[in-house]
């Protein structure tokens, strides 16, 4: 089976590297590139972070610093209380021998990359579009060129669920509103992987454990970096574990067949109180001409299985450290001191 040749696009972020660390244990993905962008961090440690991610757990791609700000609102203040002031939980990150980072930009590299392998590339998206719309200005071509872009981002009213930066907007669409719009108004395949499933992929204390106890070393630096995380789902949502919002969505590029999803066009609202807020018109509306004229249709997720989400998540982790620590294990010859 060919590998899914997967562009992250992110702002590590606590659930960016679970996300990271999901796609790394699969073997049916490579990793071809890791862009950064403001977010849940500033630029500087959005790129700092995805190196020692990399440099850490082996990821063999290169990480590329992108757009530090967004196109024309103002930047937001990064979610402290959400992932910390690093990012990752706050958790000790010093690393010797840091990975080297490509100064980008980062949309350059995208059009570089996406020309370079056309019709193979799916880019995976887990903050704010602003490299994405910037790669798009530079050359619009490179639309027909990707397999897919799967977007982790929005909230549709599915399910009851809405927005959580406001009270219909969700903080990758608000982070740049311009920026979100103008991708869902370009003519690749995309695919919303919005809070509306994403909430409903809690990953359990329990399960968090397990995965700790079992899960290497990936297990254990992700029960680490988590335990704030989970503290302000506890405290703010009444939640006993945290969403895995950006791992949702890479599953949904591994294993689109445990999502239903809805089609039509999608735009995001870039002013006012409802800034940020994505829509996508019930099937069969029609409307005067104007805001959604020439607007492809898009995918959003509007219900998912979340037990085999979860688990797809844990045991893939958990199955990658069985499988490393039987490759260190000492064959018997070695431990016979027979020769090999």
């Amino acid at each position: 089976m060919d590998k899914h040749q997967i562009l992250i696009d992110t702002d590590p972020g606590v659930d960016d590297a679970m996300a990271l660390l999901f796609l790394r244990a699969l073997p049916t993905v490579r990793i071809a590139a890791i862009t950064t962008v403001f977010g849940n961090a500033d630029i500087g440690t959005t790129t700092h972070n995805a190196c020692y991610l990399a440099e850490r757990f082996a990821i063999e791609a290169p990480v590329i610093a992108g757009a530090a700000q967004p196109l024309y609102v103002d930047r937001s203040a990064a979610p402290v209380h959400v992932h910390g002031r690093n990012g990752l939980g706050d958790a000790d990150l010093r690393l010797e021998g840091r990975r080297a980072i490509d100064p980008g930009p980062a949309h350059e590299r995208i059009v570089e990359l996406i020309r370079a392998r056309p019709h193979e590339l799916t880019i995976l998206a887990i903050g704010p579009l602003t490299n994405l719309a910037l790669a798009l200005r530079l050359d619009p071509g490179i639309a027909s060129l990707v397999s897919q872009v799967v977007v982790m981002g929005g909230a549709f009213g599915w399910n009851g669920r809405r927005g959580n930066v406001s009270p219909v907007a969700e903080a990758n669409m608000r982070h740049d509103p311009h920026a979100a719009d103008e991708v869902l108004a370009a003519s690749w395949p995309v695919t919303m992987v919005g809070l509306d499933v994403t909430s409903r992929c809690v990953f359990t204390t329990e399960e968090a454990c397990r995965l700790a106890a079992q899960g290497g070393e990936a297990g254990q630096f992700l029960w680490d970096i988590s335990r704030g995380y989970e503290a302000m789902y506890r405290t703010h949502d009444g939640v006993e574990g945290f969403c895995l919002h950006d791992v949702a969505a890479a599953a949904y590029v591994i294993a689109p067949e445990i999502f239903a999803t809805s089609r039509g066009p999608i735009r995001v609202v870039t002013e006012g109180i409802a800034i940020g807020q994505t829509i996508q018109p019930a099937p069969g509306h029609s409307f005067p001409a104007g805001a959604w004229d020439h607007v492809p249709a898009q995918r959003a997720c509007k219900d998912v299985d979340a037990p085999r989400l979860l688990g797809l998540y844990a045991d893939t982790l958990i199955s990658h450290a069985h499988s490393a620590s039987l490759d260190r294990r000492p064959s018997p010859a070695s431990q016979s001191g027979a020769l090999p």
